[in-house]
């Protein structure tokens, strides 16, 4: 009851206000839940099962509206792996998702508390994998949502975002008429969608 209190007390602080003075700082807390995704390859699959997302940010707003992140998020997930013929081949299918990732985000001024934004960012992702080990792939994601602005320094962001990493597995085969076989490097990629909420404290120089 005394979380719900203290959210309805947050919420019932706003006011308008205008958007993050230029050369301001945010540290954000990240809190999130992920949706599965399925991945399929040569006749094998595996399945990222829904899982809570956490992580956190330190955001740089170079301009009123406009700001760059770098952060950190890490989401802690089952991965079952299925062989051709549609049986689990690892009994451990613990594993972990982090992304480290530098986001631009832009924010829309509507002349009140309530401030929609968009963002997107690139960066590393890093897998670890059930079986134990871990690899660092390319990763990137996309994000929207609405930032509501409080009398105070803290703010909320309700955000909905989609990442994705992307590994190389391996090499295709193709005919090619002038030089004869030719490799293509495969690539595989997670596309999870999630929604979360954000805290943020602004810091003013």
């Amino acid at each position: 009851m005394k979380k719900y209190s203290l959210l309805v007390a947050v919420f019932l602080s706003v006011i308008g206000m205008q958007a993050q003075d230029a050369r301001s700082f945010s540290l954000n807390l990240y809190g999130g839940y992920n949706f599965s995704d399925q991945l399929d390859y040569d006749g094998y699959s595996a399945t990222i099962e829904d899982g809570f997302q956490y992580g956190a940010g330190f955001e740089y707003f170079f301009s009123t509206n406009n700001s760059v992140e770098l952060k950190y998020l890490r989401s802690d997930v089952k991965i079952p792996l299925y062989g051709p013929a549609g049986n689990q081949i690892n009994t451990d299918d613990k594993g972990a998702f982090n992304f480290i990732l530098t986001d631009f985000t832009h924010y829309f001024d509507t002349g009140s508390n309530l401030l929609p934004f968009l963002g997107a960012g690139a960066g590393v992702g890093i897998v670890e994998s059930p079986q134990g080990g871990s690899g660092t792939y390319f990763a990137w994601d996309v994000k929207g949502g609405v930032k509501i602005k409080t009398t105070s320094s803290v703010s909320v962001n309700i955000n909905a975002y989609l990442q994705s990493i992307s590994a190389a597995v391996g090499e295709s085969y193709y005919w090619s008429y002038w030089v004869g076989p030719v490799a293509i490097e495969d690539y595989i990629s997670t596309f999870q969608f999630g929604l979360g909420a954000t805290l943020s404290f602004n810091f003013k120089n």
